[in-house]
């Protein structure tokens, strides 16, 4: 509940912000601008609003003559760091195909970088993380690396929390090597994100281990029926007469 709540209204959506969001100015085009800078903001103080950016597309959607490529791989890859919610989907929904921009100053790289986009969403999606860093570090992606995601702050570290919400609903005990590949970090690093997690680290073993909670515990359930007589009554005689 809590979290649908921050979704729906971060605390951190002023008051113009959030009478654009659910007001019928949402869809004036002279505010498209002022939804564009809350986005920057949004990438300059690791914060995040769905609601937002996906007004920012909707009006793209309807104007395609203020449609910014760049505007649009900074929400997709917000978006990724919000993952399992379907944030990037509800994205991808808006992006109609569209013929090329010919008022751009520079070649639209969205036709590039989607494609890239995606498969790094996909392999979160399936909780390949050891996957996605390779791919996220590799020289494919070094357009956004170097372009993007190195002005969005704490990016990174937004998606290791994407794997330490898998990590933790399915792990007690994990190898701290395996742990490393899910979140690109080793050595010091590595031992200081585990216990920023409160999570705790065996140098013995090399075992970090996760404290319970209702995700990475097994219970059985026992289910039980109480059918009385009467009951059972009914059903015998209803099967004699079907007969």
């Amino acid at each position: 509940m809590a979290a649908t709540t921050a979704w729906l209204s971060p605390p951190s959506r002023t008051e113009l912000i959030e009478n654009l969001v659910s007001g019928v100015d949402r869809y004036n085009p002279s505010n498209v601008g002022i939804l564009e800078d809350y986005l920057y903001h949004q990438i300059r103080s690791e914060e995040y609003d769905c609601l937002a950016n996906l007004a920012i597309l909707k009006l793209y959607q309807f104007n395609p003559d203020l449609f910014n490529p760049d505007v649009v791989i900074n929400i997709l890859l917000k978006a990724l760091t919000a993952e399992p919610f379907p944030d990037f989907n509800l994205c991808i929904s808006l992006l109609d195909d569209r013929p090329p921009n010919s008022a751009l100053d520079e070649p639209d790289p969205l036709p590039t970088l989607l494609p890239l986009l995606m498969n790094l969403y996909n392999l979160l999606h399936q909780c390949r993380f050891s996957a996605f860093w390779v791919l996220y570090r590799s020289d494919e992606l070094e357009v956004i690396r170097e372009n993007y995601t190195v002005e969005c702050a704490g990016f990174e570290d937004a998606i290791r929390e994407v794997a330490a919400r898998s990590v933790r609903a399915t792990f007690t005990r994990i190898n701290s090597e395996r742990l490393g590949t899910y979140v690109d970090l080793s050595g010091p690093e590595l031992e200081a994100w585990v216990a920023k997690q409160r999570w705790t680290f065996d140098s013995s073993t090399g075992v970090v281990s996760i404290p319970p909670n209702p995700d990475n515990q097994i219970e059985s359930v026992v289910i039980q029926e109480h059918i009385k007589l009467p009951q059972l009554s009914k059903v015998i005689s209803h099967t004699v007469q079907v007969k």
